[in-house]
């Protein structure tokens, strides 16, 4: 099955630039919902830890078993038609959180989102991830909007970025940036009054450990309440047409469906 037109063009957008930005994708409706659910973990209690979470900056993990409208935008079709394209089947959700950044909060470290820690793999190298970030305040110029450089995500490890190639991620609230997860970015400095709020599912290649080890913050009762598609994307599958993801010799999905009838590993492992 093809892609549409616009699909197409937005993927040409991330391969050249490393990202893309659609507007419109998020009712009045969905943006409330979130923000109730969220409410309750924002109180300011906790604060990041350091300059990378931001000591001015709320953020909230481990989204599917707090905040459960958040499946609706890591499914969400726009999105998923973009990265079904650009990472292989079976692909994981690797981190899903929201930020909420305060006034008085200084710029992020420069970074990347896919990353291989403890593994000497430097760029440029195949894509391992893609980013989303779903605002659901405006992305404006001064109150903390992402920060991107575009084409870092082609450079070598060793390039530094600098403080003239930043380009403001502009875009106002029901938006979503989809980019490359090695385009080099940061949450801006919020010398604004008022909040800036977003969310970022991020997903990742099937055979990379995920940043957020999503099997325990989201375990099998709460997993079984979401669909087939997010299941899979939390971990609870397998890397077909191996065996990469078995649970003592069967499919994860028995730890949600003690019924199911999958593929039954134990019998179709090839005899030493």
């Amino acid at each position: 099955m093809g892609i549409s037109t616009d699909a197409a063009v937005r993927i040409a957008e991330i391969e050249n630039d490393g990202y893309t930005i659609i507007e419109g994708v998020m009712s009045t409706d969905l943006m409330q919902r979130l923000r109730d659910e969220l409410a309750p973990f924002c109180q300011g209690d906790y604060l990041g830890r350091n300059n990378f979470e931001g000591t001015s900056t709320e953020r909230v993990y481990a989204l599917l078993a707090k905040a459960p409208s958040i499946a609706e935008i890591i499914e969400h079709p726009r999105t998923l038609e973009l990265i079904d394209q650009l990472l292989p089947k079976n692909y994981l959700l690797s981190a899903a959180l929201s930020i909420l950044v305060h006034p008085g909060e200084t710029p992020q470290p420069f970074h990347y989102d896919d990353g291989i820690a403890g593994l000497p793999v430097y760029k440029p190298r195949p894509r391992f991830g893609v980013s989303t970030i779903w605002a659901l305040d405006d992305f404006t110029e001064n109150n903390g909007a992402t920060e991107v450089i575009p084409g870092s995500h082609r450079w070598p490890e060793d390039r530094e970025p600098d403080e003239a190639e930043i380009v403001k991620v502009l875009m106002p609230a029901g938006s979503v940036v989809v980019f490359d997860g090695a385009l080099i970015h940061r949450g801006g400095a919020n010398t604004s009054t008022t909040d800036r709020l977003a969310i970022t599912p991020q997903y990742c290649n099937p055979g990379l450990r995920q940043i957020e080890n999503m099997v325990l913050a989201v375990p099998p009762e709460i997993a079984g309440q979401y669909s087939e598609r997010i299941q899979n994307m939390l971990g609870y599958n397998i890397i077909e047409p191996s065996f990469m993801g078995y649970v003592d010799g069967v499919h994860p999905k028995r730890l949600i469906d003690q019924n199911y009838q999958g593929r039954k590993y134990r019998a179709e492992l090839p005899p030493s």
